[in-house]
């Protein structure tokens, strides 16, 4: 161990870690989860270091030198190169004020070693008058929510969600002249292709893409340069502009400064939406898989119109059983990013005067989501979807047998007559053709060209 001071005395730290005496006494107040800062917001603390030491090189708040190194040691926290030395857990003040100071002393004691000086020592960088000048734990933290999950959301969920809206395209365009019988109540209904169902599914998710998108529009307002109300204290005006502007360059992502800082750092309603589109992804995601589950029931006893992938065994104890193991890990995961995001809107009430104080929460639960919406998406991808088959003998069999096919004769016999075609061929065991034919109610032609599953997937205007 060593001996470090800050404002509140001396404490001991243990001798290897980069962080310093405020990290230690967080780690010491909030033994509560072992859940520490997601690796994503980590990385977008050492980025955002680095745009304001940029900016206050610029701006000549800081001398270059001092900046230069400010920016070299933050770019390895960008990098994940310091990751063992965030040990902070979630549960912890709610601005988020101990992880600030731990990315500030982690920062200032690897230049301190970069340099070959006393760990501690804050020689040459002070953690707070250099690493944290122009900023407050009040404003980094809202700006850094914002920053990693709109990456997150960017770079990890939206291409899952587009990998996996491209499987179910060529699956759609595969099926398409699959006639198969339609279901609404979960009861029999008029025919569709098995590629019209799976193009709505692959619809479902290009909307979610689109809200995703969304969610990153709603992130892209930055509070950085409040400091510590929204006033902006202790800040040039030029510096939110500056590290805005470094952001974007190393993002790709189209941040601004909030219209409102006030607004910006006392309210989360930005990530309150984010957590709707998130809500909305995952419900599509759970309707998707259970309906794929439900058609591949069976083999013999269920519906079986397609045949998924075999993934491992289904049963300890019936040989031979295979179960729809990714579309029910799906659906668990849906549930909890569900319960997840019901959490951040909770989260989001708790914005008290200038200042929301359920920031950590807020960081953990939409990381957590997306991460693990993100590999849900991709393994339900690869190992469920791109390896589904079409059962065209059983979606045939399940539409010659159907008497919903009755509804393509109201046109010709009226619906009246069309219902009791289908209860009499339903009570006595007679196909719908057989009971028209009997009553002389259409000749053989017409009811020919009536009754064409295939027709009744392309209706055209009479």
């Amino acid at each position: 161990m060593r001996k470090e001071k800050d404002s509140m005395g001396t404490l001991e730290v243990p001798e290897e870690a980069l962080y310093g005496a405020s990290t230690q006494r967080a780690v010491l107040n909030f033994p509560i989860s072992g859940h520490t800062m997601p690796p994503g917001f980590i990385k977008s603390m050492g980025l955002l270091k680095y745009a304001c030491a940029c900016a206050n090189e610029a701006l000549e708040t800081l001398p270059k030198e001092k900046a230069q190194q400010i920016q070299k040691a933050a770019l390895e926290v960008y990098e994940g190169k310091l990751d063992e030395h965030f040990p902070v857990d979630v549960f912890q003040t709610g601005s988020g004020t101990s992880s600030n100071m731990n990315v500030n002393e982690v920062i200032a004691n690897r230049v301190s070693q970069m340099l070959g000086k006393p760990i501690g020592s804050k020689d040459p960088i002070h953690p707070n008058d250099d690493v944290n000048q122009g900023q407050s734990s009040n404003d980094t933290m809202p700006t850094v929510l914002h920053l990693s999950v709109a990456q997150a959301l960017k770079d990890q969920l939206i291409p899952a969600c587009e990998g996996l809206a491209q499987a179910l395209e060529t699956k759609a365009h595969a099926w398409k002249d699959i006639v198969k019988i339609g279901r609404t109540h979960l009861m029999d209904a008029t025919p569709l292709t098995l590629g019209q169902e799976f193009s709505g599914y692959a619809a479902q998710v290009r909307k979610s893409i689109q809200r995703l998108n969304q969610s990153i529009q709603a992130l892209q307002e930055l509070a950085i340069g409040g400091t510590a109300v929204g006033t902006g204290i202790n800040c040039h005006p030029e510096f939110p502009q500056k590290v805005i502007q470094v952001l974007c360059e190393k993002t790709g992502i189209a941040f601004r400064e909030a219209d409102n800082h006030f607004e910006a750092q006392a309210g989360r309603d930005d990530c309150v939406e984010v957590a709707g589109h998130l809500t909305t992804v995952a419900t599509s995601l759970i309707k998707i898989a259970n309906d794929i589950r439900l058609l591949g029931s069976g083999p013999r006893s269920g519906i079986s119109e397609i045949i998924l992938p075999a993934t491992q065994p289904g049963s300890s104890i019936m040989p031979g059983k295979v179960n729809p193991v990714m579309s029910e890990m799906l659906v668990q995961v849906g549930i909890y990013a569900m319960g997840l995001c019901s959490a951040v809107a909770q989260c989001g009430r708790d914005g008290h005067f200038e200042l929301n104080v359920t920031i950590p929460l807020i960081a953990h639960n939409l990381h957590e989501t997306i991460r693990c919406l993100t590999q849900a998406t991709r393994t339900f991808t690869e190992r469920c979807v791109q390896g589904l088959e079409a059962n065209e003998a059983r979606c045939k069999e399940l539409v010659e047998r159907s008497l919903m096919l009755v509804t393509a004769l109201n046109p010709h016999i009226g619906y009246d007559n069309a219902a009791h075609v289908a209860k009499t061929a339903f009570s006595e065991n007679k196909t719908l053709r057989e009971v028209v034919l009997s009553e002389n109610l259409l000749d053989e032609a017409t009811l020919d060209q009536a009754l064409d599953p295939l027709s009744m997937t392309r209706p055209t205007a009479s």
